[in-house]
């Protein structure tokens, strides 16, 4: 893989918020949902949990576990890890601009 970050395009959200959940350790499926539905407030289905999990596999930013009693799971990679920090930095520095123009002051 090169040193370019790879784009998420329309899939940006929920493969962000499964890198954030693996960011703390390997989790199954239903644990990484519990994760992000605890963090945002909003439930991911199924559906886009395993569509994401695909591509961000075969992006090599996360990779499957074998199983452990028919549940599978993943554990972010470094190259994930390293995605994961740069894509937060910029969203970081992109809500730190909104604010400021929103005049709110951050420390």
């Amino acid at each position: 893989m090169s040193g370019k970050v790879p784009e998420f395009g329309r899939f940006a959200e929920p493969s962000l918020l499964i890198l954030v959940s693996l960011s703390d350790g390997p989790k199954h499926g239903y644990a990484i949902m519990q994760d992000v539905e605890s963090g945002t407030g909003r439930p991911m289905g199924a559906g886009t949990l395993y569509a994401a999990l695909v591509r961000l596999e075969e992006l090599g930013l996360v990779e499957a576990l074998p199983p452990e009693e028919r549940r599978r799971p993943y554990r972010l990679t470094a190259v994930g890890a390293s995605n994961l920090a740069e894509q937060l930095r910029g969203l970081s520095s992109f809500a730190q601009q909104g604010l400021r123009q929103l005049g709110e002051h951050q420390p």
